[in-house]
């Protein structure tokens, strides 16, 4: 394990301030996204992971669309916050979609049918990594992110929108952009809580 590495894990934090002023070209953004997602480690190397990854208006769209289907079912006293929330993701310069192939999970199924009970589950488990993969990979080079889940209630209205394939599953969304406020501390458990090592 470098120490790049565990920089990289330090820096990785949620990030709820916002702005589009990319400290690298959107291209290289794509190539970092599209690199994390394929480098991502997945269960029986399914590579099940799928990302839409949505810039300027694009970005803007998906989190108009959201908002729209979250007025739906937030009741109206308390639907201020939720707005001022989805305004403050829309301020990222993009989002990435996560989403797991169901076909890919359903063939494994098929073909291991001992541990077809499980492959739902091997599924979350490679669509967290890919995730984290990205998260990591965003903050290296100084981008901040959050990562959000408005499933299912968008599902339908983001494949409509983006042409997604039916067997997509969305699990995950992910605003990104410059980090426009100085993160504070962040604060851990004791890892006498979390970890037990035996010797």
């Amino acid at each position: 394990m470098t120490d790049t590495f565990m920089d990289a894990l330090v820096k990785r934090r949620s990030q709820y301030a916002l702005g589009k002023n990319l400290p690298v070209s959107a291209d290289d953004v794509e190539k970092l996204i599209r690199k994390a997602v394929r480098l991502a480690p997945s269960s029986f190397n399914s590579q099940s992971s799928r990302a839409l990854v949505l810039f300027g208006e694009h970005s803007d769209k998906f989190w108009k669309l959201t908002t729209e289907k979250l007025r739906e079912i937030v009741p109206a006293d308390a639907f201020a916050s939720t707005e001022a929330k989805m305004k403050a993701f829309a301020a990222g310069a993009g989002t990435v979609l996560f989403f797991e192939d169901q076909d890919t999970v359903k063939a494994l199924q098929e073909k291991y049918p001992l541990y077809a009970d499980n492959f739902p589950a091997f599924s979350e488990q490679s669509g967290g990594m890919a995730q984290f993969a990205v998260w990591t990979a965003l903050a290296s080079v100084g981008l901040g992110a959050s990562l959000q889940h408005y499933n299912p209630v968008i599902d339908e209205a983001v494949a409509a929108a983006w042409d997604i394939p039916s067997n997509w599953k969305l699990r995950a969304q992910m605003p990104f952009g410059s980090s426009e406020k100085e993160l504070g501390p962040k604060s851990f458990i004791d890892d006498e809580v979390r970890i037990r090592v035996f010797r």
